[in-house]
C-alpha cells in the first residue's frame, strides 16, 4: 500500500467506560481531547515532543504508544516505515480513567489511517480490532473510535461494536482527582469469581441503561447501579469510594469511570443544577479535585491531511465511520 500523505493532524476524545454495569462493554466518547500532528521523515529518526499532559514522562522515542500503534498499522497495511515527528497535545487526564492509553492507541491506528493512499482499506471494525489488540478490550477504544455510547463485544467474529443512541438531555460531569490509578491496580483487586446473584443484578442493570441513555434519563440512577466492580475497588480509591457513595445517596446517576480514580455523573433537566449546588460543598482545587461539564463527543476520532504526494493539501479524511475533521 502506498502512502498518499505525508503530514496529518489527528483529534481523539476522551472516554468514559463501564458506566456502572457495562463491566468492559460500554463507553461514552467526552468532548476533551487530544491532538497530535504527524510528519514523514526521509531520515531514520523518531522525534516525539509532548505538551500537555504526559509532558516529561512518557517516552519521546519509538516506545511512545502513538509511535507503536502507527507503525503497527502501517506495517499491517504494507506501508513503507520511515522517521517522523509527532507532535502531541494532550489534554486527556493521564492514569485518571478517562481513555488516554486507548487515544493514543486510536491517535496513531487512525493516523496511518489517514496517511495511507487509501484510507479506506482500514474500515471502523478493522481499526477497531487493532486497537484492542493494543488496549485488551474495546471499551474505551469503541467510543473513541465511534463517538457516542457504544457497546463493544468480542466473538467468534472478532471484535464487534454498535452504536448507543443518547438522550440530549443527558449531561456528562467529570470529577478529576489529583492522585492517579494504574488501570493494572485497579484490575488487581477484582475477584476471579462473584456471586450469581451480583451478576445477575449488574446483566439487569445493563439492559436498563440502554433504555436509559436512550430515552428514559429519569431512569439513569437505577440504571448505573453495579455489583461487579465498583465496590471491590473502593480500597484502592478510597476517595473516589466516598465521593460516590456521597452523590448516589442524593440520587445522583454517578459511577466510577473506567478503572478509575474519576467519578462520572450523568444528569438531566434540573438535576444539573442540583448537581453543581451539590458539588459547591464536595469537590475543588483545595481538596484535590476538579469538575468539569463536558459535551458528550459525536464524531470520535477525525484527521486532516496537511499534505503530501497525491494529496490536495489542507483535506479532511473521511473517518472509519465516513466522518472527517471539521
Amino acid at each position: 500500500m502506498q502512502l498518499g500523505a505525508d503530514h496529518v493532524v489527528v483529534r481523539v476524545p476522551a472516554t468514559s467506560a463501564n458506566l456502572g454495569p457495562g463491566f468492559d462493554a460500554m463507553g461514552l466518547a467526552l468532548a476533551l481531547y487530544d491532538e497530535l500532528e504527524v510528519e514523514l521523515r526521509a531520515v531514520d529518526e523518531v522525534v516525539v515532543e509532548v505538551a500537555g499532559e504526559g509532558a516529561g514522562e512518557v517516552p519521546t522515542g519509538e516506545d511512545h504508544l502513538v509511535v507503536r500503534a502507527l507503525r503497527h498499522t502501517l506495517e499491517l497495511a504494507g506501508a513503507p516505515l520511515t522517521g517522523l515527528r509527532l507532535q502531541c497535545a494532550n489534554r486527556i487526564p493521564h492514569g485518571r480513567g478517562l481513555g488516554s492509553s486507548a487515544a493514543a492507541v486510536v491517535a496513531g491506528v487512525v493516523a496511518a489511517r489517514a496517511l495511507l493512499a487509501d484510507p479506506h482499506v482500514l474500515d471502523a471494525t478493522t481499526v477497531l480490532r487493532i486497537a484492542t489488540e493494543f488496549e485488551g478490550h474495546p471499551d474505551n477504544a469503541a467510543p473513541a473510535i465511534r463517538g457516542g455510547a457504544t457497546l463493544a463485544w468480542q466473538g467468534s467474529g472478532g471484535v464487534r461494536a454498535v452504536d448507543l443512541e443518547v438522550d440530549r438531555r443527558i449531561e456528562a460531569t467529570v470529577l478529576v482527582p489529583d492522585a492517579r490509578l494504574a488501570t493494572s491496580r485497579a484490575r488487581g483487586v477484582l475477584p476471579a469469581q462473584v456471586p450469581h446473584v451480583d451478576a445477575a443484578f449488574t446483566a439487569g442493570r445493563a439492559g436498563l441503561l440502554v433504555e436509559a441513555l436512550a430515552r428514559r434519563p429519569e431512569l439513569l440512577f437505577d440504571a448505573t447501579e453495579d455489583r461487579l466492580h465498583q465496590d471491590y475497588r473502593a480500597s484502592v480509591m478510597a476517595g473516589s469510594a466516598e465521593l460516590l457513595r456521597a452523590l448516589r445517596s442524593e440520587g445522583f446517576a454517578a459511577t466510577i469511570s473506567g478503572a478509575g480514580p474519576t467519578v462520572l455523573a450523568l444528569t438531566s433537566g434540573d438535576g444539573t443544577a442540583r448537581l453543581d449546588e451539590l458539588l459547591s460543598g464536595l469537590v475543588d482545587d483545595v481538596a484535590g479535585w476538579r469538575a468539569s461539564r463536558l459535551d458528550i463527543d459525536t464524531q470520535g476520532a477525525v484527521a486532516r491531511r496537511i499534505g503530501g504526494p497525491g494529496s490536495p493539501g489542507d483535506a479532511a479524511v473521511p473517518g472509519p465511520r465516513g466522518g472527517s475533521m471539521r
